[in-house]
């Protein structure tokens, strides 16, 4: 991330289905909008009472892309991370406009209310399996296993 950048984190729900493109360079992009609304109990009737909902421009790149458009569907409650962008422009009558936007970093089903499957994506020639994994731990050690200089615990 780059000095000066506003990042966000935002839980909403899809307004629509993502669309998925492709620039002339081959690169996918998915464009889709999250409904965020915020509420409040009102204890004087026992009720929650919906507030303006802000909605919320946002756009994935590349591999992103692929699989919020493969994934995601309109109604989703999803959490999504990314940085504020501001896009200015002037119309044909000479009107300046501006808007903000969400360049997505990262986005997922929201767990809170739902529950979901996670299929790993493998990336270009990876291997199959744990020892792929860049993130997997090694096995145990056995019980009474040498854990190497002194008598330092085993992770």
């Amino acid at each position: 991330m780059s000095v000066g950048e506003t990042p966000i984190t935002i839980v909403g729900n899809l307004a629509a289905d993502p669309e998925l493109r492709y620039t002339n360079g081959g690169d996918a992009i998915a464009r889709f909008s999250v409904a965020s609304t915020p509420r409040s109990y009102d204890k004087a009737t026992g009720q929650w009472r919906d507030g303006t909902a802000m909605f919320l421009r946002c756009t994935a790149w590349r591999d992103l892309a692929n699989h919020v458009a493969e994934s995601l569907t309109k109604g989703m409650r999803v959490v999504v991370t990314g940085r504020l962008r501001q896009h200015n422009w002037q119309t044909d009558q000479g009107e300046n406009r501006s808007m903000l936007a969400l360049e997505v970093d990262d986005i997922g089903p929201s767990l809170r209310f739902a529950t979901a499957k996670v299929d790993r994506v493998q990336r270009n020639g990876a291997a199959h399996g744990p020892a792929a994994d860049a993130w997997s731990t090694a096995a145990p050690a056995p019980a009474g296993a040498a854990t190497g200089a002194g008598n330092e615990p085993p992770f």
